[in-house]
């Protein structure tokens, strides 16, 4: 646990932006920061500000953004948030991840109501006045003592500059000591000249402070290692002290960068310029035993990841870490074999699964895949191989089950067959009247009460629990009783709604079916419980079949 303080204090705020290049790990170095500093007591908190005019990434496709990641509140947002939730754990909410969309939506809606009295509305200062509100929501809400902001894209975009101008507003306002920036970039190796260039770096600085915005922390993502004379350069021509110069080279594991910042006084250097204490060391006890544990496996095993967007690990982002959360916890690695739905559905498939310890049907929407996914359970199922299916892949296992044992072949979902003659996945009552696809679907924690004796139970340890989702479309109560007397039970039920949660089968070591994300509530600190069970029963498998 974090130390806790001895002071108090007000609000500090933390500035993330990039320059040079996109994907440089603006999330994971916000994230390890937060870290470094929930480790010596403050209470600290990341939001993503996200210049892309949709409303929220709910609608976006998974090729396009990744995974979208949802919240306790039901706010679907950026995958950052995952990432930010794994490193801290503690939840996010709606006002952690902020998009352009957002902020015009809500400017132009108080410009209908004449909340700006018949004023021309500006992107200086309407625009800018509702990104500074958004930002100190977290701050002014009393709950943090640190809220660290990442800027998403790249300094010098287009659609970057009001929320630059916003940050160069604030840290006026704020005052010394009470905002920064860090700046994140690239030191690139040219391997013909056979040396790091710091040219691109120069430049972004520059760019940042043409919009007014001087960088107090320069982090420098590298493959090679700065040198003093480097660094010495950078911190000349960038006008920040040398030890601001921070080293982030590249890791095995973002698990790793956390620990990397540490030993480049990234902490110290940042709680220095906030006028706030910094001797005492950030305590990571049980992040280095977990790193350690990661880095020294004793056993591997094979996970089968059957999806519709696995050319983009992005896609199914929880998942991978959820699997390395659960993996630690189990002293294994888990090997993650990803596996496209629709490749299985075009050439016979078993030889595929031969070498799986596991099989995880992943979540998604849409008909595209849909038959290999079905395909992919049987095979499961057939094989005693251990088995997840997480919300899509849940109501992949009921279809599957319906048609192979209970005999009824026209089984199908609404969402694939409108006029299916069983269907046994339908849409929700509530479901039924929304034409609209941004933010309407089931979202965020629902209730679950678990079956006594059942595997879930054994993996929660618990009969009651609050879980994640994100789906319209659900199992019918009608094909219940019948599901149950051929073995697939019903395990898990929403005591609100009566709603299906959960299913499992009788005659299996291991197959579990959910309608919830389990993935979105996996941390460092608190690996998920379902995922560790299924780790182990595939660790299980793999010594019984060896």
């Amino acid at each position: 646990m974090p130390r806790k303080r001895k002071f108090t204090m007000s609000t500090k705020y933390i500035f993330v932006t990039g320059g040079v290049t996109s994907s440089l790990g603006k999330g994971i170095i916000a994230a390890s920061l937060a870290k470094l500093l929930q480790s010596r007591g403050y209470r600290t908190t990341i939001q993503k500000l996200d210049p892309y005019i949709n409303i929220d990434p709910g609608t976006l496709n998974p090729y396009e953004h990744g995974e979208c990641y949802v919240t306790n509140d039901g706010a679907e947002t950026d995958l950052d948030l995952g990432h930010y939730e794994r490193f801290l754990n503690v939840p996010t909410s709606q006002a952690n991840n902020v998009t352009t969309g957002r902020i015009y939506q809500s400017v132009i809606e108080k410009e209908r109501r004449g909340d700006f009295l018949g004023k021309t509305v500006q992107v200086v200062p309407h625009i800018t006045n509702e990104i500074k509100d958004r930002i100190q929501i977290l701050g002014n809400s009393g709950d943090y003592d640190i809220v660290i902001t990442e800027i998403g894209g790249t300094v010098g975009d287009i659609e970057s500059l009001p929320y630059i101008e916003s940050v160069r507003q604030l840290l006026y306002e704020l005052g010394e000591h009470n905002a920064m920036v860090v700046h994140l970039t690239l030191v690139p190796y040219l391997a013909a000249a056979g040396e790091l260039k710091t040219k691109p770096t120069q430049h972004s600085v520059k760019t940042l402070m043409e919009s007014g915005v001087k960088a107090d922390v320069l982090v420098c993502r590298t493959e090679h290692e700065l040198d003093q004379d480097l660094r010495s350069k950078l911190a000349r021509f960038c006008n920040v002290p040398e030890r601001a110069v921070i080293q982030s080279i590249d890791a095995s594991t973002i698990y790793q960068v956390p620990l990397l910042m540490r030993e480049e006084g990234l902490d110290k250097v940042v709680l220095e310029k906030l006028g706030l204490p910094s001797s005492d060391e950030a305590d990571l006890g049980k992040w280095e035993h977990f790193v350690e544990t990661l880095a020294h496996p004793k056993e591997t095993i094979k996970i089968g990841l059957i999806g519709k967007y696995v050319e983009l690990q992005d896609s199914y982002k929880s998942i991978l870490e959820a699997f390395i959360h659960a993996g630690a916890m189990n002293e294994v690695k888990v090997d993650v074999v990803s596996i496209h739905s629709e490749e299985l559905e075009n050439e016979s498939i078993e030889h595929l699964f031969s070498s799986l310890d596991g099989v995880l049907v992943a979540p998604g929407f849409g008909s595209r895949g849909i038959e290999g996914k079905i395909d992919a359970v049987r095979i499961a199922r057939e094989s005693k191989i251990p088995f997840l299916g997480i919300c899509l892949g849940m109501q992949m296992a009921v279809i599957e089950f319906t048609r192979n044992v209970l005999g009824l072949n026209a089984a199908n979902s609404v969402e694939v067959d409108e006029n299916t003659e069983h269907p046994v996945i339908h849409l929700m009552e509530e479901q039924k009247a929304i034409s609209e696809k941004g933010g309407t679907m089931r979202l965020g924690s629902w209730k679950c009460s678990i079956l006594e004796g059942s595997k879930l139970a054994e993996a929660y340890g618990n009969l009651h629990i609050d879980e994640r989702h994100r789906h319209r479309f659900e199992l019918n109560n009608e094909y219940i009783n019948a599901l149950e007397e051929g073995g697939l039970k019903v395990v898990g039920v929403n005591p609100d709604t009566g709603l299906a949660e959960a299913v499992e089968l009788a005659d299996h070591p291991w197959f579990v079916g959910v309608q919830y994300h389990p993935e979105y509530k996996s941390t460092v600190e608190n690996p998920h419980p379902l995922f560790v069970s299924f780790v182990k029963a595939a660790l299980e498998y793999k010594k019984t079949r060896s």
